[in-house]
C-alpha cells in the first residue's frame, strides 16, 4: 500500500506583526527596525568621534578607535539597508549628529573612566534593544536577524571592554549611567517614529 500522506514540514517562523489591534503592520515594523538601527549606529560613531576629539592621545585612544571602527562598519551596513529597503532615515539625524558628538566629548572631558561609562551605559541599552528586535524577526528575515545578532555581540564586547577599563569606577557612575540609558531609550523611541 502506498502512503500518500506528505511528510510534515518544519514550520518556519515568519515575521508577523500587527496581529492585535494597535500593533504595527509587519512592513512598518521592519521600516522602524532599519530606521532606528541606522540612526543608532550613526549616533554611536558620533559618540566615539566626540570621545576621540578629547582623548585622541590618551591611553584609551586605541581601545576607543577599535570600537569606533566596528561602529562605522555597523553604520555602513545600515546605510546599505536603508537604501536597499527604501526606508526613510530618521528626520532627527541632525540632532543625533550634534548630540552624539556632544555626549562623547562631554563624557571624555570628565575623564577616561567616564567615557567608558558612557559606552557601557549605551551598550547595555542596545543589547536589550537588539535582543527584542532579533526575537521579533522570523526566518523570512533571517539575514536581517543575523546582522542584528552579530552587531549585538559586538556591542556586548564594547560593554565588557568599557567595564574592564574601569567604567564602574567613575565618580557618580550610577547617576551618569542612568541618565545616559534614559537618553538612549528616548533616542530609540524618537528615531523609530520620526
Amino acid at each position: 500500500m502506498i502512503d500518500n500522506r506528505s511528510e510534515p514540514t518544519p514550520t518556519k517562523k515568519r515575521t508577523e506583526h500587527g496581529i492585535l489591534p494597535g500593533d504595527l503592520p509587519t512592513e512598518k515594523l521592519l521600516e522602524r527596525i532599519v530606521r532606528v538601527d541606522h540612526a543608532g549606529e550613526y549616533g554611536a560613531v558620533r559618540i566615539y568621534e566626540g570621545q576621540l576629539a578629547v582623548l585622541g592621545n590618551s591611553d584609551k585612544a586605541d581601545v576607543i578607535r577599535h570600537m569606533a571602527k566596528q561602529e562605522r562598519e555597523h553604520r555602513d551596513k545600515f546605510n546599505e539597508l536603508i537604501g536597499a529597503r527604501r526606508v526613510r532615515p530618521t528626520a532627527l539625524m541632525p540632532v543625533w549628529h550634534a548630540a552624539g558628538f556632544a555626549l562623547g566629548a562631554a563624557t571624555a572631558l570628565m575623564g577616561e573612566r567616564a567615557a567608558m561609562a558612557c559606552t557601557a551605559a549605551v551598550e547595555e541599552v542596545i543589547d536589550e534593544h537588539y535582543a527584542k528586535q532579533a526575537a521579533a524577526l522570523g526566518d523570512d528575515e533571517a539575514e536581517l536577524r543575523e546582522t542584528i545578532q552579530k552587531f549585538r555581540e559586538d556591542e556586548l564586547e564594547h560593554r565588557d571592554t568599557a567595564i574592564a577599563h574601569e567604567a564602574e569606577e567613575t565618580p557618580g557612575y550610577e547617576a551618569l549611567s542612568a541618565v545616559i540609558k534614559k537618553g538612549s531609550k528616548l533616542a530609540i523611541w524618537l528615531s523609530e517614529r520620526f
